[in-house]
């Protein structure tokens, strides 16, 4: 496998404009920042690869988190108090710095996305973008680790950030 463990680049297809400046108030997941509006702008020289996805209410999006701190191997995630292994979590402070969110896609105009329930920091680099096909998506059952054991109102409070 080490041979295999060459240096990987990557160069952004665009940006993602959204309200959230702060990462201490930008919402933790896209549940958490429903109706909270964005907007993607891809870069020109990709405009021909977003024919079709207009017919998508929901898109997977992939973007440099650019703003993260160094990474950590253990981490404590937002939902919980004690420390969990980073590949366990959603934590952004990772070996790499790669975010994924679901969100609505409201229209296309051109190079231009609207996009809905956006939980990402304003001017985050876009890496790829990806239809959201439900037939694809989960599949029963699910095991959801440590997190099961989450109260859903103490979620909801941590992961909009408001204060217990």
């Amino acid at each position: 496998m080490a041979d295999r463990m060459e240096e990987i680049r990557y160069r952004p297809i665009g940006v993602i404009r959204t309200p959230h400046t702060d990462p201490a108030s930008c919402p933790i997941q896209p549940r958490y920042a429903t109706g909270i509006e964005g907007r993607i702008e891809v870069d020109l020289a990709f405009e021909e690869g977003l024919a079709d996805l207009d017919g998508f209410s929901h898109i997977v999006v992939l973007f440099h988190l650019d703003r993260s701190k160094p990474p950590r191997l253990k981490v404590v995630p937002y939902l919980d108090d004690r420390p969990r292994g980073v590949f366990a979590t959603c934590a952004p402070s990772r070996p790499n710095p790669i975010g994924l969110s679901v969100v609505r896609l409201l229209r296309r105009d051109g190079c231009v996305l609207h996009i809905a329930d956006v939980d990402m920091l304003d001017r985050t680099p876009l890496l790829d973008i990806k239809p959201y096909i439900e037939r694809f998506g989960v599949r029963g059952p699910v095991r959801s680790g440590w997190q099961r054991s989450v109260d859903d109102e103490v979620a909801e409070r941590r992961g909009r950030r408001l204060h217990d």
